[in-house]
């Protein structure tokens, strides 16, 4: 089921710095990172395998996110949040402000073949 994370963050007068050390608990194949997204939507999908780890680091977005069995709605409006995603979450990447820079790391190089695009019954 997805979740957020706090991330650990340090403070002072020369700025901040967050820390993703042993965040999640799969080891990164894939990092990549979206941005000056429109009015549209992104994912609409969850995976075979994937686990994922989501940190909108500038801006904000919204991920709902569906695993079957209760949608629920997330709001990273701070890069000291991170979304896990498990392979079941249907999820759909929304909302984006028009700075957002989502930074999401994946347990699996890309595949096509991991993807299921075709959302639960009761996905919002």
């Amino acid at each position: 089921m997805a979740h957020i994370i706090n991330l650990t963050t340090f403070k002072d007068t020369r700025g901040i710095l967050t820390v993703l050390d042993s965040v999640v608990d799969f080891e990164i194949k894939r990092l990549f990172y979206i941005y000056s997204v429109d009015d549209s939507d992104r994912g609409g999908h969850r995976h075979h395998n994937t686990y994922q780890a989501a940190i909108c680091i500038k801006g904000s977005c919204k991920i709902t996110n569906n695993d079957g069995k209760e949608t629920e709605i997330f709001d990273l409006n701070s890069p000291e949040k991170c979304l896990i995603l498990e392979p079941q979450d249907w999820h759909v990447m929304h909302d984006f402000s028009e700075d957002a820079i989502l930074l999401v790391l994946a347990s699996t190089a890309f595949d096509p073949k991991d993807y299921i695009y075709e959302p639960y019954e009761n996905t919002l």
